[in-house]
């Protein structure tokens, strides 16, 4: 009896063990677009005619000590709860090793460059889950100090808003805003990296979310995705291979016509077989290699925008 309870309790030890090491979500921390506007760290770029702003994170971080130390400890605060961080600064040095190669990247045939921002370049290098913004205010009553604070925890992939929390610290003495800080979200910090804890889950469930878009190029071709084989059209087989591959037969084409194809909420893999991350534009290459096999043989390019969005040029490379 005795041999069967202390087997019990190992089982139990080891199944605590294993929960205790599950993979828990990459995080970045970021400044929010309104600190990097308010403090003058924004940068523009022309993207399709139209002049796009972003925050400029490299200048924030060299002109800024007072970020650098309130990343630093929402950094140590996110450690001290299990939370694997990517440090933006390094980040950031890795992107301009880079830089130069993405930006004479061309499709060979249509001369096509990389659509991609400096915010999308930081969240793919980094291969965060999660990129948490935050944004803080001082608010001075005679000798005390208090901060204001706003985190939002950000799905790399889709954008979306997924844990959030804010408020304002009790009044203090202290004169160092990284301490006002952790005063500021230490109640907070523990709801907080629940909802990104739940939000994980969800994906490592459900998948991650991202958005795929397929485009025939005006190059003369007969092709398109009226195009027939085997009595289906080229959209419906790419329809059926979005079925079969994605989590849950989870995904929505937004639109379609001959020439141009959305699909959105497109659920996929969080993780490759071989436990590499999984985003849009590994997704994406395993349709493009599906489509140049028999019998459809169609030459594709893959066009990178960023960790949740890829395009794929049909047709072409």
């Amino acid at each position: 009896m005795m041999k069967k309870i202390y087997t019990v309790i190992a089982l139990l030890s080891l199944a605590t063990t294993m929960m205790g090491q599950a993979k828990l979500p990459k995080l970045m921390v970021v400044p929010s677009d309104v600190w990097c506007s308010e403090n003058g760290c924004m940068e523009s770029m022309e993207v399709m005619g139209e002049v796009v702003t972003y925050p400029d994170y490299k200048r924030a971080m060299q002109t800024s000590r007072e970020l650098m130390a309130v990343i630093g400890k929402i950094n140590t605060l996110m450690a001290e709860r299990g939370f694997p961080l990517q440090d933006m600064s390094q980040t950031l040095k890795s992107i301009e090793r880079t830089s130069q190669e993405n930006s004479v990247l061309r499709t060979k045939t249509s001369g096509a460059g990389l659509a991609e921002s400096p915010v999308d370049r930081l969240r793919r290098t980094a291969r965060a889950d999660i990129i948490i913004e935050v944004d803080w205010g001082v608010n001075i009553n005679g000798p005390k100090r208090s901060i204001t604070y706003n985190l939002r925890g950000l799905d790399a992939y889709s954008n979306k808003q997924v844990a959030g929390a804010e408020g304002t610290g009790a009044p203090s003495f202290s004169a160092e805003i990284p301490v006002l800080i952790e005063e500021a979200v230490q109640n907070h910090m523990d709801p907080f990296t629940t909802q990104l804890r739940e939000h994980f889950d969800d994906l490592l469930e459900k998948g991650r979310e991202v958005v795929i878009e397929l485009q025939i190029p005006d190059n003369g071709q007969d092709l398109d995705f009226e195009t027939e084989y085997s009595g289906k059209e080229l959209a419906e087989v790419i329809d059926e291979w979005m079925h079969d591959n994605t989590v849950e037969h989870r995904y929505s084409k937004s639109d379609g016509t001959e020439n141009y194809l959305l699909f959105d909420q497109v659920r996929i893999p969080i993780y490759r077989p071989n436990g590499m991350a999984m985003d849009a534009d590994a997704f994406a290459r395993q349709l493009r290699n599906y489509l140049r096999g028999a019998p459809y043989n169609i030459t594709s390019k893959v066009v990178n925008r960023g960790l949740g969005r890829c395009l794929l040029i049909v047709g072409e490379k």
